[in-house]
């Protein structure tokens, strides 16, 4: 039988899994540069997949570690599929990288360009009021761009203090939208043009991710901020910061970023030993109550043994 291809492997990917359109195209790039160097992929050997390592040689730790796992998948379906029987991906090559943090804003940064938009929408001018409403949502809610974006007007019920997001893989999520948002929507929503079902509207169909990118960035500038220390995944970024300082638990800022794994979060929020350590303290009653009995004099001293 013939072996399954790329295009067979996106279309489980995308019924099973409910993997986005940004995800599948990643995926597709990564096979199809596999299948350049490997005319017939499907058939590899340890001994070609060993080869790609000298092929990929120039290619930076996180994209080579994300096209072998990219074959990695491939080839587990396939295997799945009752294709093949052996899994030669263990001959791909396994770069050792280290998740870079993204940048920081700080709070008085944020408070810089959140003022420069309020001042520019001050006016009513609608562009003004758009940018202002994509601020207070990217750092009030913690959205990522796409999701942004993509919003539709049945997702944003008026005067409505969470809105329902469909995240990566399709999962749902409830986000608060905080009263400064709230404001700053029903601004939009009035000023916005009519017709379609985007929130955020295009000639197309919805405002773009890559100039959302840019208008953070002209912004950042009139506010007197380096335009390449912004972008939207900076200021999520930031919310989910400033919200770990104030002291949110963490299990609750998962929810909140919908990420399927703690230690996602935890890496996003910059949490270190001494942060866990210090929550710990001040939350849990066990540490609670060693505090308490540390700082009492009358607490009893146990004799030793």
């Amino acid at each position: 039988m013939a072996a399954p291809g790329i295009d067979d492997f996106l279309q489980m990917l995308s019924a099973e899994r409910g993997a986005a359109a940004n995800t599948l195209a990643a995926y597709r790039r990564d096979l199809e540069s596999a299948e350049e160097e490997i005319p017939l992929l499907a058939e590899a050997r340890e001994d070609d997949l060993a080869g790609l390592g000298k092929a990929w040689r120039d290619l930076a730790p996180s994209t080579l570690s994300r096209r072998c796992s990219a074959l990695r998948q491939y080839f587990g379906f396939l295997i799945d599929e009752g294709y093949r029987q052996d899994d030669p991906s263990g001959a791909l090559p396994r770069p050792r990288i280290r998740r870079p943090l993204p940048r920081l804003l700080s709070k008085e940064q944020v408070e810089a360009m959140l003022r420069q938009a309020e001042e520019e929408a001050a006016g009513d001018d609608p562009a003004a009021v758009r940018m202002l409403t994509l601020l207070e949502m990217l750092y009030g809610s913690g959205l990522r761009a796409t999701e942004l974006v993509s919003l539709t007007l049945d997702m944003v019920p008026r005067d409505a203090p969470l809105i329902t997001i469909t995240g990566k893989g399709g999962q749902q999520r409830m986000v608060p939208v905080s009263s400064r948002a709230r404001l700053a929507l029903s601004r939009w929503l009035a000023l916005r043009p009519k017709g379609g079902r985007f929130v955020f509207p295009s000639r197309a169909s919805h405002l773009g991710r890559v100039r959302l990118f840019q208008l953070l960035r002209e912004l950042a500038g009139r506010a007197g901020l380096p335009p390449e220390s912004v972008s939207p995944h900076v200021l999520r970024h930031a919310f989910a910061t400033h919200l770990l300082e104030g002291g949110a638990d963490l299990r609750v800022l998962q929810t909140l970023l919908g990420h399927a794994d703690i230690a996602t979060t935890q890496i996003y929020t910059h949490v270190d030993a001494a942060r866990l350590v210090e929550l710990v303290n001040a939350r849990h009653p066990l540490g609670q109550a060693a505090g308490q009995r540390r700082a009492s004099p009358l607490a009893p001293t146990r004799k030793a043994d």
